[in-house]
């Protein structure tokens, strides 16, 4: 294998990690000794051991004299987990090749290990890499989760008919999907409104050993029914305002959920202030499967990052089905544009995806 197919396996090993790393990078590595492959690693879940350290770890004696294929820049600093780069020395490995500097890093990483010896170079499949830390760069910025954004509606931007029913709007392939799309975030982020009337489970398919994302309800007066599936299994947190009442909260902790008290904006559930508290938890990335109000809500807040739009050909018409976006809205000339737009299709649906412009 080359040099370049070793890093190429370092990054679909980092691919593993996907909705599980919280707000570190996705991260894989590669330990080659004598053309032969020693030790592979990924960063597993946040707060877990680094990539480096996994491979490392399982090539034990046979990593000295060796070289280590990894995404990113190791670390010089230590955190929840000691600096890679003393495992790296530790380790004897000669020679490390990594795809992409870490901002973060500055370069401390690669200067650690050149001050002892082993020879470092960097840029390889870079543009292949890149994608592995798209989201990481955008937390760094932030502070807060990337948030996508994710709508299922009729081709006239509808989420319900004037009942309130929405089962279902899409196919059954792009629910497989979003299923799919579920596992890859760290969390899923639905209103009051939407767990009230569709009663979702909000099911996704675990990773390896991860307890797959967890399910968060914006609450500002804790009107989640006790019995609701989302309590039935996995991780649930309920965003409350101070204003939601005692008993209620109380109702909700003894299914299991935790309630966290959020500052709250005309009432409801700040969406910035909720989202630097996920942020310093570990919560990485959010998916946002509705309703309108906390749609038009993060939009209106100006942090959504990514938007994923499932069109069903559909009409529904009439006053009152209901929009798939609220909040405030804007003039025209004001309107959120997207970047970056690809169409797919799933089943009969059409799939629409894109950045946000103008999200901080």
């Amino acid at each position: 294998m080359t040099a370049a197919a070793y890093v190429r396996l370092a990054i679909r090993l980092a691919e593993r990690g996907r909705g599980a790393v919280g707000t570190n990078p996705l991260v894989g590595a590669v330990v080659v000794r004598g053309g032969r492959i020693v030790g592979r690693g990924w960063h597993a879940r946040f707060g877990g051991p680094h990539a480096e350290a996994i491979a490392l770890a399982r090539a034990g004696e046979k990593a000295r004299g060796g070289v280590l294929y990894v995404t990113l820049e190791p670390c010089a600093h230590a955190g929840k987990t000691p600096p890679c780069t003393r495992m790296i020395l530790a380790a004897g490995v000669r020679r490390v090749v990594a795809a992409l500097a870490d901002p973060r890093q500055a370069g401390r990483g690669f200067a650690e290990l050149r001050r002892h010896g082993v020879r470092t170079s960097v840029g390889l499949l870079a543009a292949e890499a890149r994608p592995l830390i798209a989201d990481y760069l955008t937390r760094l910025v932030t502070r807060r989760p990337l948030v996508t954004l994710k709508l299922a509606e009729t081709l006239d931007g509808r989420i319900a008919d004037a009942a309130g029913r929405s089962k279902w709007i899409s196919s059954a392939a792009a629910r497989r999907w979003t299923r799919e799309l579920r596992s890859g975030c760290d969390a899923i982020l639905v209103g009051a409104g939407t767990a009230a009337a569709d009663d979702p489970r909000l099911s996704a398919p675990r990773r390896g050993g991860n307890h797959g994302p967890m399910k968060i309800i914006v609450d500002s007066r804790a009107r989640l029914d006790p019995r609701a599936r989302l309590l039935r299994s996995g991780r649930t947190l309920v965003a409350v305002t101070e204003k939601a009442p005692a008993a209620r909260i109380t109702a909700l902790e003894l299914r299991g959920a935790e309630v966290l008290r959020v500052a709250a904006r005309d009432g409801r559930v700040e969406p910035r202030a909720l989202l630097r508290v996920l942020f310093a938890r570990g919560i990485g990335s959010v998916l946002c499967e509705g309703g309108a109000e906390l749609a038009g809500a993060l939009l209106d807040a100006r942090v959504v990052d990514r938007a994923v739009i499932v069109v069903a050909p559909r009409l529904l018409g009439g006053r009152g089905a209901r929009p798939s976006v609220l909040g405030r809205g804007r003039s025209l000339r004001a309107a959120i544009p997207l970047a970056d737009v690809a169409v797919a299709r799933r089943g009969a649906d059409i799939v629409i995806t894109g950045r946000v412009r103008g999200a901080r």
